[in-house]
């Protein structure tokens, strides 16, 4: 197919297109024959743009510590960075989606990376907190579209045949990001702080805005699709998914009860989005179609996302803090990273290339039973347990975390599809919604359980502490002795070492209480993965019984003739 096609009138290219290279869908780029070179540096833009989009925040998310002191600023303020930025990609889909399909792909091409290019520029001007605020959460709105923008290049790389698979490696892409911003990022900071990984984030984006204008997508078609009541919706749902994002992001870190902004953003999330819904529900055309969204299938879809997210936060935020709480830093759990990584992407590759279009719940399910094989086994940690301690478990955790993301956006893609295209956006912001959402929900449930099962495991132990144990008081002792060299007084030294054994205590509760965790979350991962295996089965089930009392009818028909 000759690229000079491409700036005919639609109509007339659309003439020129074969059956399987058409659009699938409104704002979506034809699909034609490319030739195999062609196909390869569309796959190459596509990781590109890909990895351009995520590796910033997967950084900020990351380095939180060290992102504070490179601001001066305290963690909980450094703890805003990666929520600003949630709060302003979860749900610019509601008008990117429809903005690509009335004003064309060329031209959302286009704003994208220029805005793109201006946040990562902006990074290296403005240091201080406020302007870095601003900034991140204008990264947020941008790599929305960046991530989008990825998987579509990815897809020009496979042939029509081999579509889904393009879909699936393009999803898996952005789960890379986390390790490897937690490789990468510590060489860079040893290098010139965080001005080193602005940088870095400057010099993908100068690369990849070339590439994308030298390699431009095939046309689209456009239909007009904004209504007026679409800001009108924006504008309350927005505001309303930032104020839960604001909460479950940082609840957990300044504490539920302990913060009266929790239960203010709590009551405005909730008018907000009370109100979006009523706009919703009464439209002719919907921007969110609430009804289609409360199907059954779309409802399980929604809620087996949800459950992914949350248990996967053992590898996110579980076990790198359990790690963390052992007194180790990133740069010695590198090999663990590099474990991850790997297992990331052999799941991606897997769920790509092992891909069977009428059974996407099956690996879902799948996902579900690893991770609870996975957090099973880390339940079993102790204060000697390492990095090499955990490569089984956390390659589980990594492959699954990459294994179901695919699947379950083809299945919501397959509903889209089934109802002509017209709930493309509704599709699109579960899917955000639910990834974003429910990876904060799992941090917040991680974290808070953590907490208080760590209080809970620190008075049981603390109250068996009788100073006149013999056991105790020899420990007491062993402890003391360390500074019989440089602490004369014995007073002092009874001192050090009942700290000594209260740090001992607190460690001894923090495994306890991660372990709490890690078997929490396995139990959860396990009844998950009974009840998608439960929803997958259950048609297959109904339908042979049917076609059994069909089949008794028909005898008993026979019999009486």
């Amino acid at each position: 197919m000759s690229r000079r096609n491409w700036d005919l009138p639609w109509d007339e290219y659309l003439a020129t297109l074969k059956p399987h290279e058409r659009p699938a869908l409104p704002g979506s780029p034809a699909t034609p024959d490319h030739s195999t070179p062609m196909r390869w540096a569309y796959a190459c833009v596509g990781v590109l743009v890909a990895l351009t989009g995520s590796l910033g925040n997967a950084a900020v998310t990351a380095n939180i510590p060290l992102l504070a002191g490179s601001l001066g600023v305290t963690t909980t303020e450094a703890s805003w960075l990666p929520v600003v930025f949630v709060m302003t990609n979860a749900c610019m889909n509601l008008l990117l989606v429809k903005f690509r399909m009335q004003y064309g792909l060329r031209l959302f091409t286009e704003i994208i990376l220029m805005v793109f290019l201006a946040t990562a520029t902006a990074h290296l001007f403005l240091e201080d907190y406020g302007s870095t605020l601003v900034v991140r959460g204008i990264a947020g709105i941008a790599a929305a579209g960046m991530s989008t923008l990825g998987i579509l290049y990815i897809i020009q790389a496979f042939p029509a045949q081999h579509r889904l698979k393009g879909i699936i490696i393009g999803v898996g892409l952005s789960s890379l990001a986390i390790p490897l911003a937690r490789l990468g990022v510590g060489y860079l900071l040893d290098r010139d702080l965080w001005r080193a990984v602005y940088m870095f984030d400057l010099g993908l984006v100068l690369v990849a805005l070339p590439a994308v204008f030298a390699l431009k997508m095939p046309p689209s078609q456009r239909v007009k699709t904004f209504e007026r009541l679409d800001f009108v919706t924006f504008a309350l749902f927005a505001p309303g998914v930032a104020l839960l994002t604001a909460v479950l992001g940082l609840g957990r870190i300044v504490w539920w009860t302990e913060a009266p902004w929790i239960g203010l953003a709590l009551i405005g999330a909730l008018v907000l989005l009370t109100a979006a819904v009523i706009i919703e529900y009464n439209r002719a055309n919907p921007l969110i179609d609430l009804k289609w969204l409360a199907g059954g299938d779309i409802v399980r879809l929604l809620l087996a996302i949800l459950l992914v997210r949350i248990v996967l936060s053992e590898q996110t935020t579980g076990a790198v803090g359990f790690l963390q709480q052992m007194g180790l830093g990133y740069e010695q759990m590198h090999s663990l990273f590099w474990v991850m990584l790997f297992a990331t992407a052999a799941g991606t590759l897997t769920s790509a290339f092992t891909l069977n279009p009428t059974k996407l719940w099956k690996p879902i399910s799948i996902a579900l039973v690893l991770i609870a094989v996975g957090a099973f086994m880390d339940s079993h940690a102790t204060v000697l347990t390492r990095p090499a301690n955990l490569y089984f478990s956390q390659a589980l955790l990594g492959f699954a975390a990459a294994f179901f993301i695919g699947p379950t956006m083809i299945i919501g893609f397959g509903k889209v599809l089934q109802g002509g295209g017209k709930h493309m956006v509704s599709f699109i912001v579960v899917f955000s919604i639910g990834q974003n959402i429910g990876g904060l929900m799992g941090s917040a449930l991680v974290g808070t359980i953590q907490t208080l099962r760590e209080k809970f495991h620190s008075n049981q132990l603390s109250a068996h502490i009788d100073m006149g144990d013999p056991e105790v008081v020899l420990r007491l002792q062993q402890l003391g002795g360390a500074y019989a060299h440089t602490v004369g007084d014995a007073a002092q030294r009874q001192a050090l070492a009942l700290k000594l054994l209260q740090q001992q205590i607190s460690q001894q509760a923090q495994v306890l209480a991660y372990n709490d965790v890690f078997l929490l979350i396995a139990a959860a991962a396990a009844v998950g993965a009974v009840w998608v295996a439960v929803n997958h089965y259950r048609p297959r089930i109904e339908a042979r019984r049917a076609a059994h009392r069909e089949a008794a009818q028909a005898a008993a028909a026979a019999a009486v003739e």
